[in-house]
């Protein structure tokens, strides 16, 4: 059974960092791209990070130079160390594993980000 574990979350003053992670099982974690969302109150889920199986990564223009995504395949867990935080931050982070054929094969159950000014 795959599981996804978010982990990291809380509530933070504008201008702080907050690291996320998220902790798999149930699947080849080596062998799968993995990626970050967030959604907001009121707004569709969005795309924050994604990282491949290699290493690649990938940002939104508005965490670009902020946020950073990282994997340790030894201990299967993705994260997202984010810094400078901004009130338009605060949403729920999910992380999503294994993109194939346009869509994201298991997503974990969020995390809530808040940061206040």
């Amino acid at each position: 059974q795959v599981q996804l574990v978010e982990s990291g979350g809380g509530s933070v003053e504008e201008g702080g960092s907050l690291k996320l992670s998220c902790t798999a099982s149930g699947y080849d974690f080596d062998r799968c791209g993995m990626g970050w969302y967030r959604q907001a109150p009121g707004k569709e889920r969005e795309q924050v990070s994604t990282i491949t199986d290699y290493g690649g990564t990938n940002y939104a223009n508005s965490v670009k130079g902020r946020f950073v995504i990282s994997r340790d395949n030894a201990k299967n867990t993705l994260y997202l160390q984010m810094n400078s935080l901004k009130i338009e931050d605060t949403g729920v982070y999910y992380c999503a594993a294994c993109f194939g054929h346009a869509t994201w094969s298991y997503w974990g159950q969020g995390t809530q980000v808040t940061v206040s000014s």
